[in-house]
């Protein structure tokens, strides 16, 4: 590549503001853990809308988008874009909750719904579980992306990319704490996106693509095209779009879609000002994330099939590349090499911010649930605030060096997504009905978590034998379905054989959080014959009207992103009238909307 003095400029001049904002906040960030982790509980929507944005706007996601595109067709999206569906839901019924709770974590909510050893066991290891080994997975991912990066477009080895990124990031994250991510990820999101955008109008039109009109007569494009699967191909509609649509968006944890709220989602409606903050913060990133940003990724992965039709045209055009890192998910990366500098010098420099925003995000969050779900609870209760976020910035450090050492191992994006859905199936359904039914207790989601990862090893231990090879006795899409089927039917047998949570700390969880329901109906009643007060009266169950605001939600992003993808395509009829449902849902959703609650 030939990467000019331009180029140089403006990944420097980026990478230096960056470390300047995290130097700025560093003082403030330092405080104590409050501010370290949460920014003092006193963030605006906006701002936190676009961090979550910007993090989910990582180096591993376009190169995640091209691999579905290029080996399933458009309609491999449909692998996340159903998590739309649990993106609302938190949206318009758990965002409220979460910011009621008043926890710093959502690792913290544990010994507020649950009571004794088995919630302080469950508050701690999930903080390692998730903090650190799901953390270290996810991050691997994203520095894997940058390590394909590194090597086609810079030549780099891979160890040199991730010392390079990741010592930069590193000492960004650790210094700058949650503010520091928040206000960098104001600038990153938009550099980000002007890379993207500006990449994929670049790389349709040169000459070796011909432009959009020459991408959609390709005969391997044509077969790619397509928003839906197949519907006379049974295997590809059931694993593709049937499985995810009825099953998986609520049942499988994964970070960032988690049903009922979590993770890095949860500690931004935890930093927000307010409850109605917390709802708009998640409202806007759902709208951003799904509705708006697919199209540039896909528009560039279809072009690389014009250019790079196999995996073979990337090997000849790429000889150095390992190839251990071989793979559909590469072609993104391939592409990019044929920007022209200065262009050239903002997509670098925007992937650079994808992976920091992303990273620094998953490092400030794990080291989160480290220092306060774990250190703070099983090593030493009475550390002060300036130890407390020491073992922060350390934790932090410790993070990093662990996801760089995992990525070297790593061949694609795509076999950490499998990995992380298939160990956290069957869980979902715990995190949905765990606030709104009080026989739920610690046990059910013990035994959910260990029985869904057992179950998970042991299928793929012996997934030719069950799934794959001829007669055998499941097919291949049925894996999924199997792993929540048992896992649900094993924690509900767990639920009843338990005894439920003490009265004490039923009445104090509903007393802070007001959830409403049926499901409590029974412990309000108890409250009541005791003479205990824990129904605010002031509150309304508003549940039912989130549920028909996320329906509803979801018809205005989903047809705000197939709009998109039909007035590219050129299918005008069927753009309009999608519009036209654009149009109509939103006037909707604001009425239903306005009846919850004013959100600003």
């Amino acid at each position: 590549m030939d990467i000019q003095t331009l180029d140089y400029a403006i990944i420097f001049g980026f990478f230096a503001l960056v470390l300047f904002i995290g130097v700025y906040v560093s003082k403030q960030s330092g405080k104590n853990t409050t501010e370290y982790f949460l920014s003092g509980r006193n963030m605006p929507w906006w701002l936190l809308g676009f961090s979550m944005v910007a993090t989910t706007f990582s180096t591993d996601t376009p190169n995640l988008v091209t691999d579905f595109v290029r080996t399933d067709g458009v309609s491999g999206n449909w692998g996340w874009w159903v998590f739309l569906l649990t993106g609302l839901l938190t949206v318009f019924v758990y965002a409220k909750l979460w910011r009621k709770s008043d926890v710093k974590t959502d690792m913290e909510f544990y010994e507020l719904r649950y009571g004794g050893k088995p919630a302080a066991f469950l508050r701690g290891f999930r903080s390692i579980y998730l903090g650190i080994i799901f953390n270290v997975m996810a991050m691997s991912a994203v520095t894997l992306a940058a390590i394909k990066i590194g090597q086609v477009m810079l030549g780099l080895s891979p160890i040199q990319t991730v010392l390079i990124a990741g010592s930069i990031t590193m000492i960004f994250s650790a210094i700058g704490g949650f503010r520091g991510v928040v206000y960098t990820d104001f600038v990153l999101f938009f550099l980000a996106i002007v890379g993207a955008i500006g990449a994929a109008i670049y790389l349709v039109n040169m000459p070796e693509v011909g432009g959009l009109s020459s991408i959609l007569e390709n005969d391997l494009v044509k077969s790619k095209m397509s928003i839906l699967p197949d519907f006379s191909n049974t295997e590809a509609l059931i694993t593709v779009l049937i499985v995810p649509l009825a099953v998986q968006w609520w049942s499988a944890w994964y970070p960032g879609g988690e049903p009922g709220g979590g993770g890095y989602i949860a500690q931004r409606m935890l930093a927000a000002k307010n409850e109605n903050h917390a709802v708009g913060a998640t409202f806007f990133f759902n709208i951003l994330h799904y509705a708006l940003r697919p199209w540039p990724w896909i528009l560039v992965a279809l072009a690389s099939l014009v250019v790079f039709p196999d995996l073979e045209s990337i090997r000849q055009a790429f000889p150095n590349i390992e190839e251990s890192k071989l793979g559909h998910d590469l072609a993104y990366s391939a592409m990019l090499t044929k920007l022209p500098s200065g262009l050239l010098g903002i997509v670098l420099a925007s992937l650079g911010a994808a992976y920091m925003s992303t990273i620094s995000t998953h490092l400030n969050w794990g080291s989160s649930y480290v220092v306060n779900d774990f250190y703070k609870q099983q090593i030493n209760k009475n550390a002060s605030e300036k130890e407390l976020v020491r073992v922060g910035r350390i934790t932090t450090i410790v993070l990093m060096v662990l996801s760089a050492l995992f990525a070297l191992a790593l061949q694609n994006a795509v076999q950490l997504f499998d990995i992380i859905i298939m160990f956290g199936a069957g869980t979902g359904l715990i995190f949905i009905l765990r606030w709104f039914w009080w026989r739920i207790n610690a046990w059910s989601e013990i035994v959910a978590m260990f029985f869904s990862g057992f179950v998970s090893i042991l299928f793929w231990q012996f997934e030719d034998e069950l799934f794959l090879s001829d007669g055998a006795p499941f097919p291949a899409w049925s894996k999924f379905v199997l792993v929540v089927l048992l896992t649900t039917i094993v924690w509900l047998a767990v639920t009843y054989l338990t005894k439920p949570e003490s009265k004490e700390t039923l009445y104090a969880f509903y007393k802070k959080t007001q959830p409403g329901g049926p499901g409590w109906e029974k412990i309000r009643k108890a409250a009541q014959a005791e003479d205990k007060s824990i129904v605010d009266g002031t509150q309304r169950w508003t549940v039912p009207s989130g549920i028909i605001a996320m329906l509803v939600g979801c018809v205005l992003v989903y047809s705000c992103l197939f709009a998109t993808g039909n007035w590219i395509y050129g299918n005008y009829t069927l753009a309009v009238i999608l519009t036209i449902i654009v149009v109509i849902s939103a006037v909707t959703l604001r009425r239903v909307w306005a009846k919850m609650k004013d959100v600003f």
